[in-house]
């Protein structure tokens, strides 16, 4: 009796193993490191590692490794002093090529590594880093929205006949057009009706020659909303330049955005890459321009001198065809005629218009994609930091126009898959849709971060022996069985955060603490219900079997009332409140495993298949 069949010790034994093995890559710690990626497809190969190599001997730094992944190189150093020397060396010797980034990259072993075990990654209040909040102008957003209507209102005027003499802002917000008569008012107001659905008609002037316009509520709550969605999305793409293993953007209320980045201890450069803006230009090539005369400063009166990404000097027409903002979608794939790499894009009905009337008389040019961004930068000038504004202009693609481009079209002649993933990627978030700014900063340094650690630790140490104590001093040997499966249930947390990733905050580790205390709750049941059944006369065996098996249910239920507030919590939370909630839920789960199962087959491991005359408990 009490005796499991072998393969359930099996199982049992396997997941403790598994959940100690992925457990323990959060026992190495991390190694200061310097974090390069390329910028404009530079490559990331065996030639920067040589080079990097070299910056480093002339700075007598011995890095532990160089590790080449996801297009990243990741130099390993041995102390905080070599990070910020070579961070310093590498930022200048590469140049605008290649982000340079400082990084905490975990020690894992290269065997653990191989069996993908990583460690957890830790939150913001355990690991340092940088928290900003920042502010999404809608204000711009209307403004943004009244030009673009101002231009569509223009247009269709215009191709309908329609007289008018201005169209510009109404006082209060939206649009007003003035018409020539009121018999031009009239057919005005009817086609802008039936062609700009969103427009609501407002008050018009006396004599009826003047109307005004407003946005519909469904307009302006589309577009802030798009606005607000489409900086997350750039945001999210530049915080990828940092390094940043996980780090939190999201949205706080109608126009706020959150972004924490844990580990980032360069908190300027986070700042300057958040805050930059870009925007992206579609221009004609003037193929027939002296581009040598251009060079020596005889650049034709309609044309700019610009250079593409490897330094080829190029003519472009200074007439704008479109700019990024008319961009709704951009995609990567490959092109059906040829094979090749392509980009496809999507524009709005604006951008469309005036795409087709640009290009319908250009079949067979060079049409050219600029990318343009403004950036601030903090430089040491006279031992002081000062920021320095720097706008960088250059053409990242040149294809030839096949055909009358309209709403969809594609880009071609790209060099590979690779260069159309990173084309459609600036295409559809290169440029924030709204301007922002940072309205709260707080900065958690690395020593704070370690000291919440210690001090996580050193509580649920404290709990672990609290509740050790008692169990053994209550129960016995019993209460020891349920001690060594309450390590089990610790490390299986610990293990499970480390397998999906998860974030571990402060309030997480309170969240584990929290766990301790219920997961003997389980065996303090079997226990007192194994006494009851004792003193009712069974036998130790019977009591046993009746101890776990009757205690099971009232358990299951504590623990599925348990499990629905750590969901309620989790979905309905946020920030601390999750990271408390996701190590709940973990630890209800695995305490159920370990509390009925575990200690059960530690129980028959010690009683269990033979005569007992008594059980300590």
């Amino acid at each position: 009796m009490n005796q499991f069949a072998w393969w359930k010790n099996l199982l049992i034994v396997l997941v403790c193993v598994i959940g100690a093995l992925y457990a323990l890559p959060n026992v190495f710690g991390e190694d200061p490191a310097v974090q390069i990626s390329a910028t404009r497809a530079a490559p990331v190969d065996q030639n920067l590692i040589e080079r990097v190599g070299s910056e480093l001997q002339g700075l007598k730094i011995q890095p532990k490794t160089f590790e080449l992944e996801n297009g990243r190189l990741l130099v390993r150093l041995t102390g905080t002093d070599d990070q910020l020397r070579a961070a310093d060396r590498l930022g200048q010797a590469l140049g605008n090529d290649y982000i340079v980034a400082l990084n905490l990259a975990p020690a894992t072993p290269q065997w653990l590594r191989n069996l993908r075990a990583s460690p957890m990654f830790l939150g913001l209040d355990l690991r340092g880093g940088v928290h900003f909040l920042m502010e999404v102008d809608m204000k711009a957003v209307v403004k943004q929205l009244e030009e673009r209507y101002q231009e569509e209102i223009r247009t269709l005027l215009r191709t309908e006949k329609i007289r008018y003499n201005a169209v510009g802002r109404a006082q209060g917000g939206g649009v007003k057009v003035s018409f020539r008569d009121g018999t031009d008012a009239q057919k005005g107001l009817g086609v802008i009706r039936d062609k700009l659905p969103a427009l609501v008609p407002g008050p018009a002037s006396s004599d009826g020659t003047e109307l005004s316009f407003q946005f519909s509520e469904k307009e302006l709550a589309d577009k802030q909303t798009f606005a607000l969605q489409q900086n997350i999305t750039t945001l999210r793409n530049r915080v990828n330049e940092l390094g940043v293993a996980e780090p939190i953007i999201q949205q706080q209320g109608d126009a706020r955005i959150v972004v924490q980045l844990p580990g980032v201890q360069d908190t300027a450069r986070a700042k300057e890459i958040l805050g930059a803006t870009a925007t992206l230009e579609f221009r004609l090539v003037d193929e027939t321009g002296d581009v040598a005369a251009a060079l020596n400063g005889q650049v034709p009166v309609n044309d700019r001198l610009y250079r593409e990404r490897n330094g080829r000097p190029l003519l472009l027409e200074r007439r704008v065809i479109l700019t990024g903002d008319y961009i709704t979608d951009a995609s990567s794939g490959i092109e059906q005629q040829t094979g090749g790499s392509a980009v496809y894009i999507n524009l709005d009905g604006k951008g469309a218009r005036r795409m087709e009337d640009a290009t319908k008389d250009a079949i067979g040019r060079m049409m050219a994609v600029v990318f343009i961004e403004n950036k601030t930068e903090t430089k040491t000038v006279d031992g002081k930091a000062q920021k320095v504004s720097t706008t960088v202009e250059e053409v990242i693609n040149v294809a030839r126009i096949r055909d009358r481009l309209g709403a969809r079209f594609q880009i071609t002649g790209l060099d590979n898959p690779q260069e159309a993933r990173n084309l459609a990627l600036l295409l559809r978030a290169g440029a924030l849709a709204a301007p922002i700014q940072i309205v709260e900063e707080r900065t958690v340094g690395p020593s704070a971060g370690r000291e919440n650690i210690e001090q996580g630790f050193d509580s649920s140490i404290a709990g672990f022996v609290v509740v050790a104590i008692f169990m053994i001093v209550s129960y016995r040997l019993c209460g020891l069985i349920s001690v060594v499966a309450l390590a089990v249930n610790v490390i299986l947390i610990i293990a499970a955060l480390s397998l999906l990733q998860a974030t571990l905050t402060l309030p997480g580790i309170a969240g584990i603490v929290l766990t301790m205390g219920m997961a003997v709750d389980a065996n303090v049941l079997i226990y007192e219900r194994l006494r009851e059944e004792l003193r009712l006369g069974l036998t130790p065996q019977a009591a046993i079997k009746a101890g776990f098996e009757r205690a099971f249910a009232t358990i299951l239920d504590a623990n599925v009332t348990h499990l629905i507030a750590g969901i309620a919590l989790f979905s309905l939370g946020s920030g601390p409140v999750k990271g408390f909630a996701v190590t709940l839920i973990i630890g209800i789960l695995t305490s159920m495993f370990t509390a009925v199962t575990v200690s059960r087959a530690l129980v028959n491991l010690v009683y269990g298949g033979r005569k007992v005359g008594r059980i300590s408990v």
